[in-house]
């Protein structure tokens, strides 16, 4: 599946209504952001059934503040509507590959669980 842009008209949909999300944060004027593109567009061809989407940091300054975005490239991954991991930098198609299926194998129902205690002790 080719990546899709993401702007703040369709994010909450995409995220809302996929499993799996990996957003790329990145400039037109980013040399890392530049060498990333390939390596995410290739783990998007090879993995269909996870939504890639891009955030143009320039176009789309209102959503990288919200995330609070300060470097990019910025990989984020989100299961089920949560945020797994969100990291600035590079990485490189192995490591990639491994986030993947780190971001696979989560007990989501864990991650709920722990999300509604700390929920409860505030």
């Amino acid at each position: 599946m080719p990546t899709i842009e993401l702007t703040k008209e369709n994010f909450d949909t995409s995220v809302k209504t996929s499993d799996i999300v990996l957003v790329d944060f990145w400039a037109a004027w980013c040399g890392p952001c530049r060498m990333f593109a390939p390596v995410f567009e290739e783990a998007a061809e090879k993995h269909q059934d996870i939504v890639f989407g891009k955030v143009d940091t320039e176009a789309e300054q209102e959503l990288a503040a919200a995330f609070q975005i300060s470097s990019i490239p910025t990989l984020m991954a989100i299961r089920d509507g949560v945020i797994l991991y969100a990291q600035p930098g590079a990485l490189p198609g192995p490591a990639l590959e491994d986030l993947i299926g780190k971001v696979r194998e989560v007990d989501m129902e864990e991650v709920r669980r722990k999300i509604a205690e700390q929920g409860a002790e505030q």
